[in-house]
């Protein structure tokens, strides 16, 4: 894992329209759906899909709304 004045975009997912320097001593995670707007780098695929932290947030809310159908179906 290696970066160059890595620079990233993560207002897709935290709405802070600031750009975040990553480096490999200091917040050295990349989550999908942000964007680098400047430097280069290499980095490692550790978790896709329903594995990502993007996936996880999804599958919990899916699950979370899922219980909250069930608890108005047994209201009616």
């Amino acid at each position: 894992i290696q970066g160059n004045d890595l620079k990233i975009d993560e207002s897709s997912l935290t709405g802070e329209s600031d750009h975040v320097k990553k480096s490999l001593d200091r917040d050295p995670m990349l989550l999908s759906g942000t964007h680098v707007m400047e430097g280069s780098g290499r980095m490692v695929v550790t978790a896709v899909g329903v594995n990502s932290q993007t996936g996880i947030i999804f599958t919990l809310l899916g699950a979370g709304g899922d219980e909250e159908e069930k608890e108005k179906e047994k209201e009616k």
